[in-house]
């Protein structure tokens, strides 16, 4: 059976970009002299100038690795003049510290793939360039969805980043056991505890480590939002101790006592659902293509959007963006630019949602036929696509997949060891205070 390759910024070793960076002396001067700073206006280039550009990126097997590979043969053909070298890491791990080493070193790649995290630190060190005035002579930027547009920002209020491969979190669930999606968080549980007999355990999750905080930390995450109380502000500030937070944790060790959960490794839910031991996997729409190939023919495979909490509807935007390196020069920018504008393209992007399962960044993208004829075979793409207006990724500060890593640890003490949870979020809210005031 497939795994899925990295589909959300869950699989980061963490510890933040800051380790990886002073490792390798990444700072303002890094960047040979270049600032971003200096990127005020939009190169215009050569147009008859042959430019190489490189583009760092995880998309490493599978539909995802042939999509890009198509989709970036594509604009060289329709642009002879460039040439776009993908430079595929086997993981976001290895991506992140090949970007740190190779910036550091003074030879950072044209683009890269970039969580917010990392832009946030990058950013700092002057050694990527900002988008704003990029994107004010871009046609395509308000037809992008308006969380895609928020998730571009950083905390300065300027836009670093332009948008890559993007998803949701939705429940895979097999129909045997469970007749339709649960809506409501309370009928999920009722479900759950009622399929969970024999060997059927009704959902697994992997909660990761405190290195590399995984899918299980971020199910807690979308659990809390809902309760009306995210697990960070809106600035990043570490907020674990409050009700919305406590009862999220409260929730995961109630299904764990009543034999409905199980924590796991490597996509446990996938792995159970396939296997037929499990009910639920709830994870990325861009899961769908492996949770098919689990399940093969043992039964029809259902998918529902997760339901709403009970303050708010809650969701978590997850995958990466690009960032474009201040290094480059300007024929690089301009190429950079250029093919950047091709991949939000709504031809391409509907290509690559039907191909890979990620989700469309832009709005015309769903009109396309490629689109269409995929969520026709797959409807709930559509509501899901429909959530990038909404739905919401953690702040982008430097600390804060440090933080996550302190819930996962949390998460497996409450669930797994039987420790209150009030007392297990207490802890990790004072090591999330000492870590994010080190992170400065």
């Amino acid at each position: 059976m497939s795994t899925p390759i990295s589909t959300s910024r869950r699989t980061v070793l963490a510890g933040g970009l800051g380790s990886a960076a002073s490792a390798v002396g990444l700072s303002a001067c890094g960047n040979g002299g270049a600032s971003s700073a200096d990127s005020s206006s939009v190169p215009s280039g050569d147009p008859d100038a042959k430019v190489t550009i490189t583009f760092m990126e995880a998309m490493a097997a599978g539909a995802q690795k042939e999509a890009l590979v198509k989709i970036t043969k594509d604009f060289m053909a329709a642009n002879p003049n460039i040439t776009v070298k993908l430079e595929e890491q086997p993981d976001y791990g290895t991506l992140q510290t090949k970007i740190s080493a190779q910036t550091g070193a003074g030879e950072p790649p044209t683009i890269a793939q970039v969580y917010g995290n990392w832009a946030a630190e990058y950013a700092e060190a002057e050694v990527i360039v900002p988008l704003d005035a990029y994107i004010a002579e871009s046609p395509q930027y308000n037809d992008l969805f308006d969380g895609i547009k928020a998730d571009l920002q950083l905390p300065d209020g300027k836009t670093w980043m332009w948008p890559f491969n993007k998803s949701v979190v939705v429940q895979y669930y097999n129909t045997d056991l469970v007749k339709e999606a649960p809506s409501s968080w309370d009928e999920f549980a009722t479900v759950a505890k009622k399929v969970s007999t024999g060997d059927v355990v009704a959902l697994s999750i992997d909660p990761g480590s405190s290195a590399a905080p995984a899918g299980g930390t971020a199910l807690f995450e979308i659990l809390a939002e809902g309760n009306g109380d995210p697990v960070f502000g809106t600035d990043g500030t570490p907020q674990f101790t409050k009700p919305g937070v406590v009862q999220a944790l409260e929730y995961l060790v109630d299904l764990k006592k009543a034999g409905a959960l199980a924590l796991g490794k490597d996509y446990p839910g996938q792995v159970a659902l396939g296997a037929e031991k499990g009910a639920f996997d709830l994870s990325s729409v861009a899961s769908y293509p492996f949770n098919l190939e689990a399940v093969g023919d043992k039964f029809t495979l259902g998918v529902g959007q997760l339901p709403p909490g009970a303050k708010k509807p809650a969701n978590q935007l997850a995958g990466t963006n690009i960032a474009l390196f201040a290094q480059a020069d300007e024929n690089q920018k301009a190429a950079a630019w250029k093919y950047l504008q091709f991949l939000t393209e709504p031809a391409q992007q509907a290509y690559w949602s039907a191909q890979t399962g990620y989700l469309p960044v832009c709005q015309q993208a769903t009109k396309e036929k490629a689109f269409t004829a995929y969520a026709k075979k797959a409807p709930f793409v559509t509501e899901a696509t429909e959530q990038l207006n909404t739905a919401t990724s953690l702040p982008p500060q430097k600390w804060i997949n440090a933080c996550s890593g302190f819930l996962s640890v949390a998460i497996q003490q409450a669930v797994g060891q039987g420790k209150d949870p009030a007392a297990v979020l207490k802890t990790a809210q004072a090591s999330a205070d000492k870590a994010k005031k080190q992170a400065g």
